[in-house]
């Protein structure tokens, strides 16, 4: 398992954001390395954890538990070879295209090592937006890629560390519960009823994430996930 490509984006300006500036910094283009990755600082204030990395709207992205975006690259070549043309490394504004590691299938609080210092850990699937369908170009692409539940990973800096292509990529920890990336993505895009089932990755989830379980139970109730979860 290894880093394949690591990749940062600049401010660009684009008609699919409403960002006040109308500037994005999804593009994210490779670079050799090293690059320094720490913790950003809560949402709203702090953007990319990788220094030189532009998050422009850090009203919804960025932040500690958005620090870092990793997208496979076996899931961008079944995306190539959907969409029918290339798709670079980088194509989906990832920092981290990797090789070899299942980020669909990555449990949430799972820890990865990158390198020989930086720790990361999974917090939660990425939500596709408009700025992402326009920077593809492509026709209804948040339905389609939301319909695929293969999201890539936010994850959020546990050590830092600075960190180059071709880095090695450890698993250091994963945790025994059933809230994979593709669990928690489903659950709050198209199968609502499993929410209650998030709450079991409450300490390490992302904190929107985890709002919006709670704010489902309140109002729904469990569901009985208490029993789910201790079985899973």
């Amino acid at each position: 398992m290894k880093l394949l490509s690591l990749n940062v984006g600049r401010p660009e300006a684009s008609e699919h954001t409403d960002q006040a500036e109308g500037v994005t910094g999804i593009d994210k283009q490779p670079v050799p390395g090293p690059v320094r990755v720490a913790a950003p600082g809560p949402k709203g204030v702090g953007a990319s954890g990788l220094e030189g990395d532009a998050v422009c709207d850090t009203r919804h992205h960025g932040g500690d538990h958005q620090a870092v975006y990793a997208f496979a690259r076996e899931d961008l070549d079944e995306w190539q070879g959907a969409l029918g043309h290339d798709l670079r490394n980088g194509s989906f504004g990832e920092n981290l295209t990797t090789e070899g590691v299942d980020v669909t299938g990555a449990k949430i609080g799972e820890r990865w090592r990158v390198g020989s210092d930086l720790v990361l850990e999974v917090a939660s699937g990425r939500i596709p937006c408009r700025t992402f369908q326009g920077h593809l170009g492509e026709k209804g692409w948040v339905k389609r890629f939301t319909a695929r539940a293969a999201p890539g990973a936010y994850l959020r800096v546990v050590e830092p560390g600075a960190i180059r292509a071709g880095d090695t990529i450890e698993i250091v920890h994963r945790p025994d519960h059933e809230v994979t990336v593709a669990f928690q993505f489903r659950a709050v895009t198209t199968e609502r009823e499993l929410l209650p089932r998030l709450l079991v990755a409450a300490d390490v989830l992302d904190p929107e994430a985890v709002e919006t379980a709670r704010t489902y139970v309140a109002k729904y109730g469990d569901g009985g996930a208490g029993d789910d979860a201790t079985q899973g």
